[in-house]
């Protein structure tokens, strides 16, 4: 089976790729809270039809994809839920910040997502946002596992699904079939 190459950063200029906003305002979603060397342009890869066909046996093997996160960013920001996405990868990229960075991190991810008047507020209970602000002020690497956990499972049952029936996952898919046929 043929694989595509596929640009990361540029799934937004695949032929046959539909959304609904102007694809100028679709480039990679900017990750600010991550560290720099997560932010450097990605080198092209490779992606097969299999691959994109094991996004839809669990959202944790989507995920576990580059090119998954960036795939299923796109369509959560064509739904106006990108802060799912962006506040989950910044937890990911939280428990692996060294100890004396913890507080300014954890201070940065807080304000961006947890506080109530967050631009990109998370949709999380009083009670979670509550124990948040107060493991904040003694952060461990575990502070936003409670929250994260609810952002995980509220893709997992509400926008994943949505994501697998798609224009953006289907015409991928279809794409990259169809390139393995020729």
């Amino acid at each position: 089976m043929r694989a595509a190459a596929i640009s990361t950063p540029r799934l937004d200029k695949m032929p046959g790729m539909f959304f609904s906003a102007n694809p100028k305002d679709l480039k990679e979603t900017g990750h600010s809270l991550l560290d720099d060397k997560t932010q450097k342009r990605r080198p092209k890869t490779l992606l097969s039809a299999d691959e994109v066909i094991q996004w839809s046996q669990s959202l944790e093997k989507l995920l576990a994809n580059q090119t998954g996160q960036d795939v299923f960013g796109n369509f959560l920001k064509s739904e106006f839920s990108e802060e799912n996405i962006e506040f989950w990868l910044a937890c990911e990229d939280y428990k692996k910040t060294e100890s004396d960075l913890l507080h300014c991190k954890a201070e940065k991810i807080y304000k961006a997502f947890v506080h109530s008047d967050a631009a990109k507020q998370i949709n999380i209970d009083f009670r979670t946002r509550e124990s948040t602000a107060k493991k904040i002020k003694a952060p461990t690497h575990t502070c936003f596992d409670e929250a994260q956990k609810i952002i995980y499972t509220l893709m997992e049952k509400d926008s994943y699904p949505r994501f697998l029936k798609s224009n953006i996952y289907l015409n991928l898919l279809n794409d990259l079939q169809a390139n393995s046929l020729k």
